[in-house]
């Protein structure tokens, strides 16, 4: 298996209608006209594991001041809504946690395929973050990003610091 097509600044970004971690069907559609705004999409292999945990956590601190600068946060991972909502209580999340168990959204993102782990080639999510304008057009696509620091600078990336 080889990895899917990545996104890229100016393409249509896939629609998606996922379950959250509170059993809610939450779209792209929704999250781009309900508020607006545009949206950061953000993947991650798998909830409670540290770097996701970090990250997990920058994402909810950046929250509110990425709202004010007009994006919502949605973190997308295979795990099932039981293992999110309890990964939102443990670490107080407020981020919007979406599952794929299917990986559809994933691979349709290219944030699922080959990727080197610990020097080998594993099969599994591309840690990676996609930021889709009001109108649904990819602004900014980064794949194989850094747990750590990720938020930091994709906030500068954005013009946000």
């Amino acid at each position: 298996m080889s990895t899917a097509p990545r996104l890229s600044p100016g393409d249509i970004a896939p629609e998606f209608t996922l379950t959250s971690d509170t059993g809610e069907q939450v779209s792209l559609a929704d999250l781009r006209s309900s508020t607006g705004r545009g949206v950061i999409v953000y993947f991650y292999p798998a909830a409670m594991t540290p770097g996701c945990t970090k990250q997990a956590c920058d994402f909810t601190e950046s929250l509110a001041s990425l709202q004010a600068a007009g994006y919502e946060v949605v973190g997308i991972s295979p795990d099932k809504p039981e293992k999110l909502a309890k990964f939102r209580e443990r670490d107080a999340l407020t981020i919007s946690l979406l599952s794929d168990p299917d990986k559809e959204v994933l691979e349709a993102y290219g944030a699922f395929g080959e990727k080197k782990l610990y020097g080998k080639v594993v099969v599994g999510v591309i840690r990676s973050t996609i930021v889709v304008d009001a109108e649904g057009a990819v602004v900014v696509a980064q794949y194989n990003v850094k747990a750590t620091g990720h938020v930091a600078k994709l906030r500068r990336d954005l013009g946000l610091d």
